[in-house]
């Protein structure tokens, strides 16, 4: 395996289903959706190859992720079964491009769609449609042959409605639904490092003294001018994430578990206590 993905931080809100909905009728019974992602199996040749490649041992480097969704209600224009137009997108924390790591990315949208698999072969890796109520979206992450083998499977319920149900939509703010998410890759070729090492939507390390990586092809630094986020329109909608915000919530959280165990020892020292003075047996007179 050229490389694994650990998902180390993760910030999934929960959504209540207000229903499950189709395209074309409202009668049919929803399914879980399943991703139908393929895994790339290596010839001999390419096992081979591969034994050949340089890793960097102890390595690795992490790829911040959003994935989720924004819908937009269509007011006047809206009918019984198209009241909402959305996208459901996979993109970088700061909407940096990702294709330096995935090679394409998979929507698995409900059954009662045509075509429910929707693969998106270049950036931005998004997904419009349009249709009245909400469902699981699976999400699948396929990754260049050099960084991983195994794809990365998300999900994600479409959100069309506000959270708060009774007040009015409106067709000039979206709903906006987005989970935060880390990937991280162990053990990178120096090729891989090389061509990620200065790329907006990867954080690497310091390397060790002593590693020179091979220079960077061409073909890998025209790729990166092929898209720019700033040209995508639902820019001004995104949330803004920061590896920062996401460990001030980590350390946060770690401390309120430090406070609970801190009370529950004491609560329990407090009982031990208690005990031992009640088995004590009563002075001699």
């Amino acid at each position: 395996m050229s490389g694994q993905f650990i998902r180390v931080l993760q910030d999934m809100p929960q959504h209540s289903s207000k229903l499950h909905s189709s395209n074309q009728q409202p009668d049919v019974t929803p399914s879980t959706p399943k991703s139908q992602g393929t895994k790339m199996v290596r010839s001999s040749d390419d096992n081979e190859k591969k034994n050949l490649v340089k890793k960097l041992k102890d390595i690795e480097f992490s790829v911040p992720i959003v994935y989720g969704n924004i819908a937009f209600w269509l007011g006047k224009k809206a009918s019984e079964y198209q009241s909402h137009r959305w996208t459901v997108y996979v993109r970088g924390a700061t909407n940096e491009d990702l294709s330096v790591v995935v090679k394409r990315v998979v929507f698995q949208l409900h059954s009662s769609f045509n075509n429910p698999m929707r693969v998106v072969e270049s950036p931005p890796f998004e997904l419009s449609e349009s249709g009245w109520g909400e469902f699981e979206i699976a999400i699948t992450l396929h990754f260049h042959n050099d960084v991983c083998e195994k794809p990365l499977h998300l999900y994600h319920h479409l959100k069309l409605y506000p959270e708060d149900e009774s007040g009015s939509m409106s067709v000039k703010k979206p709903v906006v639904v987005e989970s935060y998410d880390e990937v991280v890759f162990s053990e990178p070729s120096e090729v891989l490092f090389a061509r990620v090492q200065n790329h907006p939507a990867v954080i690497v390390p310091r390397l060790p003294p002593g590693i020179i990586l091979p220079p960077v092809s061409v073909e890998d630094a025209d790729k990166r001018k092929k898209f720019d986020p700033k040209d995508n329109p639902l820019t001004q909608w995104f949330t803004n994430f920061s590896e920062a915000d996401e460990l001030l919530k980590l350390a946060a959280a770690r401390q309120q578990v430090q406070t609970q165990i801190a009370r529950v020892r004491r609560q329990l020292s407090l009982i031990d206590g208690q005990h031992q003075q009640h088995s004590k047996p009563p002075n001699d007179l």
